[in-house]
């Protein structure tokens, strides 16, 4: 068994390049991901796990979108997606697409509006 990790600590692209094992890209199924993909974990965080990963799971215990992780984390969005696409593998993570436009690229002006309406009521 091996000790909790703290975060990584280079700096710069050595610091990227350590995170993501030298990989510049995410694989598998996560290549589809994008800035508005909603992700929430599915499993808490395991010791011995990167850190950024164990970060990532305590985020994404309510649906978060993939830019709101990687301004949390700090870190660039293809950073962000190496490390989610580690989770995703690993079944921790459930990546969800966003709710995609209606017909002619147009979103849903009724459900806009009940949106915009439910987020005056509360605030």
């Amino acid at each position: 068994m091996s000790a909790p990790r703290g975060p990584v600590d280079p700096s710069g692209l050595e610091r990227y390049y350590v995170l993501t094992g030298g990989r510049s890209g995410p694989g598998g199924s996560a290549t589809t991901l994008d800035v508005a993909t909603l992700v929430v974990s599915r499993a808490a965080p395991a010791p011995g796990m990167q850190h950024e990963h164990e970060e990532i799971l305590r985020l994404c215990r309510a649906p978060l979108a993939v830019a709101e992780v990687s301004a949390h984390l700090r870190l660039p969005f293809n950073i962000v997606a190496v490390l989610l696409s580690d989770l995703i593998q690993d079944d921790r993570i459930e990546a969800r697409d966003p709710i995609p436009a209606g017909a002619g690229g147009r979103h849903d002006v009724k459900l806009l509006e009940e949106v915009l309406r439910g987020l005056r009521a509360r605030l």
